[in-house]
């Protein structure tokens, strides 16, 4: 036989409950297979709370040595039944003197004698306490689990309620049978289901509709009937919560029945990546409520960042944005690109309208038996073989085309150099074999960059050079120093396509001294 047992769980579980059914169960005159008969003598005076075997102790109020103490010197004395159970509930409070004066007890207790501890923070109670106890863990009850309970104290009360009530005292006890339990009783003696449980089907749709001004009225009208923002909050995080769970794991979500179709139905409209931003979102906002000066206010704004993500700066405003134009674009379809006027490559001076007008034919009247001619197709000007010096286009790549590409482009190319220019194919160089591998990813932009620098479709191909160089290093490093990049001097046209760049004297040679540089931007190895 065990003499003590750790109760732990979440408030609400039946922890108390359940050491009163065992203490029933230990003293019952007539036992039927284990279970207490609930009949005799001993189990009728322990659910009126009567039995002098049955001792329960708070521990929250009396957490103090003494206490302890006067319950410890009691267990040694006699009983009217077989055993004497001491409850301690929320035993995780005593005081660090009062654990150790049941701590001696719990060490060498008497033979008639059990004791229950219960608590919700099973981590607080001392290690040598709970290692000399039969651990038990509750945990909270699932929806269709609360529900059934609830339809049986319905049918055993004999309570005139119908199925929606319950499904609303189940989604306000969150799994708790205590809670659930309480909302019943509230719902029932007050006949009004409305006070349970706020209805917020008015903002799912606005969040689902995108519209920012249903929304707050919406919110404005949750108000006016009475309801505190941060208890709006709260319970409206509780239901895209749920929200949340059908979307993504359907059997762990509490919701059950006809509540559980709606939240659903709002999870298909709404969509998983919104779903997340709103529980982020409104996470954030009740955290700033509590040293908020108008809870109100914070709950307004928190909606409307919702609404609008172009408002939320986080990473999941901004995949929602993303999601949102891949949706928009596999609706439209891909669109149509116009032709692209030719551009004249590098050093050609790009033709007048004057010169690319083709000549106008003479004016003459057909001949009834001759065909009208076709018009000829203007002739495509052919791409020269020869442009400007090899000088002039490394030093703008060097100036104008490298700022214009991506951060981490830029921190490749500017160990790189433009090798040699051969019509519409220019030859890159880099020092070695893993940046020349590396190099295909950043093609796309560096073409991009070329295109709008030279007004030419660059086909870039990237070969290795040793003689490259790589970056200046310390005395006695053993690598040659280099001379820094030419400073950056772009045209106003093209800041704006910039953003931020990188360090122009930063030069890499491998993989790993690029995430260097991109991880600690200006470092030096030594």
């Amino acid at each position: 036989m065990v003499h003590a047992y750790l109760f732990s769980g979440p408030r609400g579980t039946g922890k108390t409950t359940a050491a009163r059914i065992l203490a029933k169960a230990l003293n019952c005159e007539s036992p039927r297979e284990g279970d207490a008969c609930d009949v005799c003598a001993s189990c009728r005076a322990i659910t009126r709370g009567a039995s002098l075997d049955v001792i329960e102790l708070d521990a929250a109020s009396n957490n103090g040595v003494d206490d302890i103490r006067e319950i410890t010197a009691g267990a040694w004395h006699g009983t009217p039944g077989r055993w004497k159970v001491y409850i301690v509930d929320e035993v995780h409070q005593l005081s660090r003197s009062a654990s150790a004066a049941l701590l001696k007890t719990l060490e060498e207790p008497p033979a008639h004698v059990v004791f229950v501890l219960a608590t919700t923070d099973p981590h607080k109670v001392l290690p040598t306490i709970r290692s000399r106890t039969q651990h038990l863990e509750f945990r909270l009850l699932a929806g269709d689990t609360l529900s059934e309970l609830l339809r049986d104290v319905r049918e055993r009360a004999e309570l005139v309620v119908d199925d929606a009530v319950l499904d609303a005292a189940v989604r306000q006890g969150r799994g708790s049978a205590r809670d659930a339990l309480s909302a019943l009783d509230q719902m029932v003696a007050t006949g009004d289901l409305g006070d349970a449980q706020p209805r917020f089907d008015g903002l799912f749709d606005a969040l689902s509709r995108g519209d920012a001004s249903m929304a707050l009225a919406a919110l404005a009208t949750l108000v006016r009937d009475g309801w505190d923002p941060e208890q709006l909050t709260e319970g409206f995080v509780a239901d895209v919560r749920q929200v949340f769970l059908l979307l993504v794991a359907p059997e762990v979500a509490d919701a059950v029945d006809t509540d559980r179709a709606r939240l659903a139905a709002w999870g298909e409209q709404l969509g998983l990546a919104r779903t997340v931003r709103i529980l982020e979102t409104l996470g954030r906002a009740l955290r700033e409520m509590k040293s908020a000066m108008e809870r109100l206010v914070t709950l307004e704004v928190a909606l409307v960042r919702v609404v609008h993500p172009d408002l939320d700066n986080s990473l999941e405003a901004l995949e929602e944005r993303v999601s949102a134009l891949e949706r928009a674009e596999r609706v439209v379809g891909s669109p149509v690109v116009a032709p692209r006027a030719p551009r004249a490559p590098i050093g050609v001076r790009p033709p007048t309208a004057e010169a690319t007008a083709p000549p106008t034919p003479p004016t003459t009247s057909p001949s009834p038996s001759t065909p009208s001619p076709t018009p000829p197709t203007p002739p495509t000007p052919p791409v020269p073989q020869e442009l400007v010096d090899l000088d002039e286009v490394r030093q703008r790549f060097e100036q104008r085309v490298v700022p214009r590409t991506a951060r981490s482009a830029q921190l490749l190319l500017r160990g790189a150099r433009v090798h040699a220019v051969d019509g519409q194919r220019l030859t890159l160089a880099v020092a070695n074999e893993e940046l020349r591998q590396h190099a295909d990813v950043i093609l796309p932009g560096l073409r991009g960059a070329l295109e709008h620098e030279f007004k030419v479709s660059f086909v870039v191909e990237v070969i290795v050079d040793p003689s490259v160089g790589s970056p200046a290093s310390p005395v006695g490093s053993g690598r040659p120093p280099r001379t820094p990049a030419a400073p950056v001097s772009v045209s106003a046209d093209a800041d704006d396509d910039l953003g931020d760049s990188a360090d122009p004297g930063v030069v890499v040679e491998s993989v790993a001294e690029h995430l260097i540089a991109e991880v600690f931007p200006g470092s030096q190895e030594l």
